[in-house]
C-alpha cells in the first residue's frame, strides 16, 4: 500500500433514462462503467442531494457496471422538491425496481451519510440481493442523532454558524428546530420558504468538512439545490425516516452474511462516530475504518482513500 487513492477519471454514462414509479414520480437513473461489469448501485446523501458526475468516479470504470439515480424529488427526478409519496420505504422499493430494470440478480450497495441509512434499510429488507455493502458517514436517524445536529450538540462546536441557522426561526419556536423549519419549508410564503431552505442547507454545507472546503459547501448555497435539499431532508428527518426508533441497529443482524466496509471520520459533526462504532459492533463481519483528521464529506482524503480501496478490492483489484 503506498499513497492515498483518489477518484477515477471522469466518465460519461453509457445508458440513462427515467423510471415511472406509478405513484407520481419519475426517477432519473444512469449506468456508467462497463456493461456487464461488476454490478453496483450508488445511493446519494441528503436526502435530497442528488447524484453527480463525481460519484461515478468512486468506481473503476473498467471493472464496474454502476447504476446511479436521483432519489424522489431531487436532481433530475420529477416532480421537483415533491414530498408526496416520498419516504424511506418508497425509495427502498425504487432501488428494487431499478435492480430489476438493470437485470442484476445481486449487486454491491454503496451509500454515504443519508445514503448509508438508505443502504442499511435496503440491505436489511433485501439481504439476498446484496453482494457487498459499503457505507460511509453512518446515520441511523435516531432521536439522539437528530437532536445532536439540529437542537444541541454541534451548536456548541459552530456557534457562529448555529446563529445563522437560528436566524429564520423566532425565539419562541427554537425548542423544536426541525418542526419550526418544516412549517416554513411547506408553507405558502415563498420568500420565507427560500430563506429557510438556504439557512437549513448552509448549516449542513458548512459543517460537513473538518476544515472549510468551498468546493464542497458552495452548492448548498444555490437556490434550487437548497430548496429540494432542505424540503426533502427536513421531511424525512421530522418523520424519523419512517423507521422505528433504533430499527437499523436493532436489525443489523440481518447483515451478518454480507461482506462490508464501514468508513467514518473521527470528527464527523453531522453523524457522531459513536453510531458507526455501534454498527461495527452489531455487524462484525464488516471492516471498520475510523479516519483520523477527517469530518463527514466523502471527498476528505482519508475517507476517499478507504472508499476507493473498498470498491477496488470488491472488484478483485489488487491493493497497491
Amino acid at each position: 500500500m503506498s499513497g492515498l487513492r483518489g477518484l477515477y477519471p471522469e466518465i460519461e454514462p453509457f445508458e440513462s433514462g427515467f423510471l415511472d414509479t406509478g405513484d407520481g414520480h419519475s426517477i432519473y437513473w444512469e449506468r456508467a462503467g462497463t456493461r456487464g461489469g461488476k454490478p453496483a448501485v450508488f445511493l446519494h446523501g441528503g436526502p435530497g442531494g442528488g447524484c453527480g458526475p463525481v460519484h461515478r468516479r468512486l468506481f473503476d470504470p473498467e471493472l464496474y457496471d454502476v447504476l446511479l439515480f436521483d432519489q424522489r424529488g431531487c436532481g433530475r427526478s420529477t416532480p421537483f422538491a415533491s414530498l408526496e409519496n416520498n419516504t424511506t420505504w418508497h425509495l427502498v422499493a425504487d432501488i428494487e425496481r431499478l435492480r430489476e430494470l438493470a437485470g442484476f440478480d445481486r449487486w454491491q450497495v454503496f451509500g454515504g451519510s443519508w445514503g448509508s441509512t438508505l443502504a442499511m434499510a435496503y440491505a436489511e429488507t433485501h439481504p439476498e440481493r446484496v453482494n457487498e455493502l459499503i457505507v460511509r458517514g453512518i446515520y441511523t436517524l435516531t432521536k439522539a442523532e437528530l437532536d445532536w445536529y439540529y437542537q444541541f450538540g454541534v451548536s456548541e462546536m459552530f456557534p457562529d454558524k448555529w446563529q445563522r441557522f437560528l436566524a429564520p426561526i423566532p425565539e419562541a419556536e427554537r425548542g423544536e428546530m426541525m418542526a419550526a423549519y418544516r412549517r416554513r419549508l411547506i408553507g405558502d410564503d415563498k420568500a420565507a420558504q427560500m430563506a429557510a431552505a438556504k439557512a437549513w442547507s448552509a448549516w449542513e454545507g458548512e459543517t460537513i468538512t473538518l476544515l472549510p472546503e468551498p468546493s464542497t459547501s458552495d452548492k448548498f448555497h444555490e437556490d434550487q439545490f437548497a430548496l429540494a435539499f432542505a424540503r426533502i431532508e427536513n421531511h424525512f428527518f421530522v418523520h424519523g425516516g419512517w423507521l422505528e426508533e433504533g430499527q437499523l441497529l436493532r436489525d443489523a443482524h440481518k447483515l451478518a452474511g454480507i461482506d462490508g466496509v464501514i468508513v467514518h471520520g473521527r470528527y464527523d459533526m453531522p453523524c457522531p462516530a459513536h453510531t458507526a462504532w455501534q454498527l461495527h459492533q452489531a455487524w462484525p463481519r464488516a471492516e471498520f475504518h475510523l479516519i483520523e483528521g477527517a469530518g463527514h464529506a466523502f471527498s476528505e482524503p482519508g475517507i476517499l482513500d478507504q472508499l476507493i480501496r473498498a470498491t477496488d478490492r470488491f472488484a478483485g483489484k489488487a491493493d497497491t
